[in-house]
């Protein structure tokens, strides 16, 4: 259906998640991995986070979204898919920009899991000390 349609198109990332976004004229639809927003996402609050950018620039209602998603959990890859939508967004129309960062949209979070150190049970976690 979309195929031949033109779109703009953003990355996201987000922890260990990355998401593939495509943003086309239509009317509202958004689909993640071949699945409806709301069968991907069980809490409220994760399609929250996906919507959030259409709903700051009010055009909730004029865009469909495709989304490929992989990796992390179910948070990281609403966060990828969230800053994914917002640079799709940013091609667009660059009157988007400002509304944007000011909601700190366009900004990568850095924070990722910690490498597991040799010696450790995990990124710190040091094994229990035994006297005896």
């Amino acid at each position: 259906m979309y195929e031949t349609k033109p779109y703009f198109y953003g990355t996201g990332r987000r922890k260990d998640s990355v998401a593939r976004v495509r943003v086309y004229a239509g009317t509202g639809k958004i689909t993640v991995n071949d699945r409806e927003l709301d069968n991907y996402f069980g809490l409220e609050t994760l399609k929250l986070i996906v919507r959030s950018p259409l709903v700051l620039l009010g055009v909730e209602d004029k865009f469909d979204v495709v989304v490929r998603v992989s990796g992390g959990g179910v948070s990281g890859q609403a966060g990828a898919i969230r800053h994914g939508l917002s640079r799709a967004l940013l091609q667009q129309s660059d009157e988007n920009r400002p509304v944007l960062k000011k909601a700190g949209f366009l900004t990568r979070d850095p924070r990722m899991k910690e490498r597991k150190k040799y010696g450790l049970k995990a990124a710190r976690r040091a094994p229990q000390f035994s006297k005896r």
